[in-house]
């Protein structure tokens, strides 16, 4: 909480926060998301079986340039094997695959459009069905349109959910969020193990699919943490 006293953003382990006892749902934009911003909270909660699962918001074929569509078919099927993949390091063979909705990359739906809206009505329904309280996404400061398009998108869908469900902001690529109330932050990942999950993103760390966008691997891995952060300490 903010100190009424400093004016400072407190942080609390979630282990120690109202959280400890929340089913968390993580929210990636594209595959590998999961890994680099969420993946320590991932495996927190799914050694104690409170990982609702890991929804992937694209396809993530706009890494790379394609030839043809089968090109970029390839590239979408081989990102979901990854995905599955790095999930199953992170929470254990028994883990639920990841949800797919497949927006295209780098291309969000609007907000009230007809793809925005089916996405917010399956998040909804995930929520109810798998019993969430808690969401993990990408914040709105995030510097690429799908990680801030999934931070609306989620917070649509919790509205929707007809049960409480807490949304917490994560960074990728940006630095931590404005704006919030809380700060909480999850016990530290064992070494090697995000870059174990990682490593499963031979598509995004590799030329295996050819030439396109490379992870800077070394500057990702740092945090043995992830640091999770929410506006509204309250709704």
């Amino acid at each position: 909480m903010v100190s009424a006293k400093t004016g400072r953003l407190a942080t609390l382990a979630l282990e120690r926060s109202p959280w400890r006892s929340a089913r968390w749902l993580v929210i990636a934009p594209h595959a590998d998301d999961e890994t680099l911003g969420a993946g320590a909270l991932i495996h927190q909660v799914a050694e104690t079986g409170r990982l609702a699962g890991v929804v992937v918001l694209t396809d993530g074929a706009g890494s790379h340039d394609h030839p043809d569509a089968a090109s970029r078919a390839r590239l979408v099927r081989l990102r979901r094997l990854e995905a599955g993949r790095a999930v199953r390091r992170l929470a254990g063979s028994a883990a639920a695959s990841p949800v797919f909705l497949d927006w295209m990359d780098a291309h969000p739906a609007p907000p009230g459009s007809p793809m925005f809206e089916a996405a917010a009505r399956r998040l909804a329904t995930l929520c109810r069905d798998r019993r969430v309280d808690a969401i993990a996404v990408t914040g709105p400061d995030d510097p690429h349109c799908d990680h801030q398009a999934a931070a609306g998108l989620t917070r649509h869908a919790a509205g929707m959910a007809r049960r409480p469900v807490a949304v917490f902001d994560y960074a990728v690529w940006g630095a931590a969020s404005s704006g919030a109330k809380v700060r909480i932050t999850t016990r530290p990942l064992s070494a090697g193990l995000r870059a174990y999950a990682l490593s499963a993103h031979q598509s995004q760390l590799t030329p295996k699919f050819g030439r396109g966008f490379r992870l800077d691997r070394a500057g990702r891995l740092r945090a043995a943490s992830d640091t999770l952060y929410r506006r509204d300490a309250y709704g």
